[in-house]
């Protein structure tokens, strides 16, 4: 996580108290989750996770080796996330999209099932504490890059996730910006 925020210019010394002493996160919410996609003899007809963004900082993904993660890209469209053996893959969430203005814009993803492998995963959601208020870092926001989102704790975002669906980033944008296609 830190070299993310430091890719930013937000380093340890600055004040992201959830981030707890010397930057440690000890103070995150996480979960761990297991998924299991069967084989499926007719695959165009099954649905293994539909497409959406994780509501997290980041997710760190483990999986199998059986393809089936793809990403949207945007002008290509849906892209297979090829898994590498003993690789992780880490997927931006959108209360870090928020964090970066942007910046780090969350992924849009999906899972297909396959026809005659079961494919696992195993998912590190990682975010900050339930009531702790996500914005703009400060250092990210100025005269030539305006706020683009309104503050909001990982508990007023899962409601407005579960209302809103992939729509809720959106919800919390105050104004136009660089990374508009992603809302």
């Amino acid at each position: 996580m830190w070299l993310m925020l430091e890719s930013l210019g937000i380093t340890e010394e600055e004040d992201l108290k959830w981030a707890g002493a010397k930057g440690q996160f000890k103070k995150t919410c996480a979960a761990l989750q297991l998924n299991s996609y069967p084989t499926c003899p007719d695959p165009d007809r099954a649905m293994g996770l539909a497409a959406h963004t994780d509501s997290t900082l980041l997710t760190i993904l483990y999986q199998n080796n059986i393809s089936g993660l793809q990403v949207h890209r945007k002008g290509t469209g849906w892209v297979t996330v090829a898994p590498v053996p003993g690789g992780l893959v880490i997927n931006v969430g959108d209360l870090l999209h928020i964090l970066s203005n942007g910046l780090y814009p969350s992924v849009l993803h999906r899972v297909l099932v396959n026809r005659v492998k079961q494919r696992l995963s195993v998912a590190y959601l990682c975010g900050p504490p339930p009531n702790v208020e996500i914005c703009p870092h400060e250092n990210l926001v100025g005269p030539n890059q305006p706020r683009l989102y309104k503050s909001v704790t990982w508990n007023e975002y899962l409601g407005m996730k579960a209302k809103h669906f992939n729509k809720a980033l959106s919800t919390v944008r105050v104004c136009g910006g660089m990374n508009e296609e992603m809302d």
